[in-house]
């Protein structure tokens, strides 16, 4: 971790230093540094507004783009897109220089101007993601695999939820007790995800209390080839063998994908 990047993280430990405000979630010498911050902002009618802001510094940031995640429970999902939209904006102004705190004062100051704003429509959301992707131009597959789940209905619900809300397609896939998800789309959208489903109570633990998820792990992630099939859309699907699942991962072009990390679950 580059010394200003330490230096940026040491300040904001010390700025947002009340209950809960200031949160670590993880440190990578390959994935950078992902934390968040609970802050408040001026909305509608002078009232403060809760933020959940989370930040993944890759490792050569500022030189690239943080990652950014916005929730709210005062929010609807297309009010955070919006207001992270605006952020990375923002952001791509301030490149090359530690930026958070910048970012976090300018949402505070301007969350109330942002939400005044007429709705984005679906074709300026896309043209601000595509804005955003300037290392990461094109479609990409991940395939994630999850450990339990013990509220499923309300997980495969949020999790439906998540792959609209990003514009992500693939296939939520159950057999036995393997679980995996095969996410397709933007490379940064797929990246938000991940920060989703690591820092949201998406399920709960064995004795019935919301719980984040801990134990997801990323299998694979590439770029999609010519031989991998397009999805429409995120579908749920069950198998109730082996060669039924198989059968999906050829169809979708993705027969060296399944031997190399499917198979080896089952084993």
């Amino acid at each position: 971790m580059a010394e200003p990047v330490r230096e940026e993280l040491s300040a904001l430990a010390a700025i947002f230093c009340g209950p809960h405000e200031w949160e670590v979630l993880s440190r990578s010498e390959t994935d950078g540094t992902v934390f968040r911050i609970h802050t408040k902002a001026e909305g509608f009618m002078d009232a403060d507004i809760p933020l959940e802001l989370v930040f993944h510094l890759p490792v050569n940031y500022p030189s690239c783009l943080p990652g950014i995640s916005v929730n709210s429970e005062q929010l609807t999902r297309a009010q955070c897109v919006t207001v992270k939209e605006k952020l990375l904006e923002q952001a791509e102004s301030l490149m090359s220089e530690p930026m958070i705190h910048e970012l976090v004062l300018w949402i505070q100051q301007n969350l109330r101007h942002i939400l005044n704003q007429p709705e984005t429509g679906s074709g300026n959301e896309k043209c601000t993601f595509s804005t955003s992707t300037t290392m990461d131009d094109g479609l990409w597959i991940t395939l994630l695999h999850l450990d339990h789940m013990r509220a499923k209905t309300k997980y495969v619900k949020t999790v439906e939820k998540w792959a609209s809300d990003l514009r992500l397609t693939g296939r939520l896939m159950f057999m036995g007790k393997i679980i995996l998800i095969l996410l397709q789309g933007d490379r940064n959208n797929l990246k938000e995800y991940l920060i989703l489903q690591k820092t949201s109570k998406v399920d709960v633990d064995s004795s019935g209390k919301k719980c984040k998820e801990k134990m997801i792990s990323v299998l694979f992630e590439t770029k999609v080839q010519t031989e991998h099939k397009r999805f429409l859309a995120f579908e749920v699907k069950e198998y109730s063998a082996l060669d039924e699942l198989q059968k999906e991962f050829e169809t979708a072009g993705l027969k060296k994908l399944f031997s190399e990390f499917v198979l080896a679950l089952v084993k």
